[in-house]
């Protein structure tokens, strides 16, 4: 017996509302991955198959789905909560898989019978040492076709350590003036979680896939541009910036 849809719907309004801490401009951030992943699969012939990486509850692949008709969305994430929260409130518009992105042979629990279209991801990457980093960049180069696409959204630092701190700056401002700082941060949404009698049994899943230590949080631009490129992707660049929030494209 999954969680009821009231429940599913509380809690992943309160999701939508506590990642806006941590996504600068978040819904435009998430248009502008639509934006990108509509671009490269217009005009073929068969629905695209896209991938979205840590995903939560699925709030970016949801949008994906809607914004593209007929297309196979993926929302891929290592936690059994999230999972259940999001199949119950988006329903049948997303195939739900649970794998610990970057673990050995994650990608294999994805069943994949077609080359990828596009793999896009949200604040979720940052996460990944720089090695595992590689290692999922190189995953995915060889999983997508031609022409497929890669998009990071994350937080990301400029080169410049005085820039740095500038768009972190501008990020903060920018938080402030839409007060989301008045929502739930990342431990108040799960601590919250754990305290609601319905929710118990799915945490209780998650045995030791708690999220790992942030370990990527220093690389660079131009950092997760040279991994890219040295995973196989020719064509890297940035397509959207608002304060330290970056979008990476990479095309195979």
């Amino acid at each position: 017996m999954g969680v009821n849809a009231v429940t599913a719907a509380r809690w992943v309004e309160r999701w939508e509302d506590q990642q806006q801490r941590y996504a600068v401009d978040r819904e435009e951030s998430f248009t502008v991955i639509a934006d990108v992943v509509e671009h490269v699969t217009r005009g073929q012939s068969g629905p695209p198959l896209v991938l979205d990486l840590g995903s939560g509850p699925g709030s970016l692949a949801a949008r994906l789905a809607g914004r593209l008709p007929g297309a196979e969305v993926l929302a891929v994430d290592g936690d059994p909560l999230l999972l259940e929260l999001g199949s119950t409130y988006y329903g049948s518009a997303l195939r739900y898989v649970e794998a610990m992105i970057g673990e050995p042979g994650w990608l294999d629990a994805l069943a994949l019978d077609r080359p990828v279209d596009a793999a896009v991801s949200t604040t979720a990457l940052h996460y990944l040492d720089r090695r595992t980093l590689y290692e999922v960049y190189r995953d995915l180069a060889g999983r997508l076709r031609p022409g497929g696409v890669l998009v990071n959204g994350d937080h990301i630092s400029p080169d410049s350590p005085k820039v740095s701190e500038l768009a972190v700056d501008i990020g903060r401002r920018h938080a402030e003036r839409h007060l989301t700082f008045s929502h739930d941060d990342w431990q108040s949404w799960w601590s919250g979680a754990a305290s609601d009698p319905e929710l118990a049994r799915f945490l209780g899943r998650r045995g030791g896939h708690r999220h790992p230590r942030c370990e990527g949080n220093d690389l660079t631009i131009s950092s997760h541009l040279d991994l890219l490129r040295e995973a196989g992707f020719a064509q890297v660049g940035v397509v959207w910036q608002y304060g330290h929030s970056h979008i990476l494209a990479a095309v195979r």
